[in-house]
């Protein structure tokens, strides 16, 4: 299928309900990498997408940071991955690396479930059960550079994947986090307090949107917007 995704145009694989959803549609450009953009989402610039899913946000990105740039797209599911090449291969995309790994905060192993949004296993078994290697953000900054920007995207896992950041937090970076309130952070035993922790105002500035049409705006304090899964920019000073 070939659509238009925020100015670009992919040709991309579909396997299934869940990436026929998300993918066989054209998309406006997303809030996050137009404001990006206009900071350190620039030519030349280096970016961790983490949860890349089928790397459809990691071409729209490697098309921002352009040739002399790079995107590691970090997919814990193997399904996905294997996508996510095909359809790096598709549209000759020489500045993607996919890395086949779940990111936490520890460097080992993790057990997530077999369904397609790599979740890490609550307890439960839902789906199903798989092990998968595990790195840190900070250990994927040894391997491939300090990033100028990270998505996050991890389905609630999102403190466990900062919590394996304390060096890289330390540099200036600007970062796209999914905070999944209401749909996982709790049951993995987090809070968006916890999540706020690590981004000091006297070092970033932080903006939200809600999950859906909307644009960002400086956070407030008992802003409604952080009662339901919503998107954070924090914007290094």
């Amino acid at each position: 299928m070939t659509h238009n995704y925020g100015g670009d145009t992919f040709t991309v694989r579909i396997e299934d309900g869940l990436g026929q959803g998300w993918y066989d549609n054209d998309w406006d450009q997303l809030p996050e990498i137009g404001y990006l953009a206009t900071r350190m989402l620039k030519p030349g610039a280096l970016v961790f997408d983490l949860g890349a899913h089928q790397s459809v946000v990691a071409m729209m990105l490697a098309s921002k940071v352009k040739p002399n740039g790079k995107v590691i797209a970090v997919e814990a599911n193997p399904h996905n991955a294997r996508i996510g090449r095909l359809n790096v291969e598709r549209n000759s995309i020489r500045n993607i690396e996919i890395v086949e790994v779940a990111i936490s905060n520890t460097i080992g192993n993790i057990i997530l479930n077999q369904g397609l949004n790599a979740r890490i296993d609550d307890g439960t078994a839902a789906w199903g059960q798989t092990i998968v290697p595990s790195l840190t953000i900070d250990q994927l900054a040894q391997d491939f550079g300090i990033p100028d920007v990270i998505f996050i995207d991890i389905e609630g896992a999102e403190y466990m994947a900062l919590e394996g950041a304390t060096n890289v937090l330390k540099h200036q970076a600007d970062f796209f986090v999914e905070v999944h309130v209401n749909c996982r952070l709790e049951v993995l035993g987090r809070s968006v307090d916890k999540i706020l922790l690590f981004f000091p105002i006297d070092r970033f500035e932080i903006l939200v949107r809600s999950d859906g049409p909307g644009y960002f705006k400086p956070i407030q304090a008992c802003d409604p917007v952080l009662k339901n899964r919503f998107f954070l920019l924090a914007l290094c000073r």
